[in-house]
């Protein structure tokens, strides 16, 4: 995957993790990063879990699911260094 496509899909990602969670980091910047750490994070879990390397393909819906989920870990991981809500 390219990283333009890596970054876009991080952007995304960190914004859906966002409002599934009700709130998280403000501003665009930190949640593009929390979005692509998130997927990486995610990405991780998912080769260490299931053995698979789920960011190779941008349509993939394991690709989608797994940089949510890393997204939400860091957005959690935000709340509690912060004491935000």
């Amino acid at each position: 995957m390219g990283i333009l496509a890596f970054i876009v899909l991080g952007l995304l990602a960190g914004i859906i993790a966002k409002k599934i969670m009700g709130g998280g980091p403000d501003g665009l910047i930190l949640t593009c990063i929390l979005g692509i750490v998130g997927a990486l994070v995610g990405g991780w879990l998912a080769a260490q879990l299931f053995n698979k390397h789920p960011l190779d393909d941008f349509f993939d819906i394991s690709t989608w699911i797994t940089a949510i989920v890393g997204s939400m870990i860091l957005i959690f991981g935000y709340r509690l260094v912060t004491n935000r809500r």
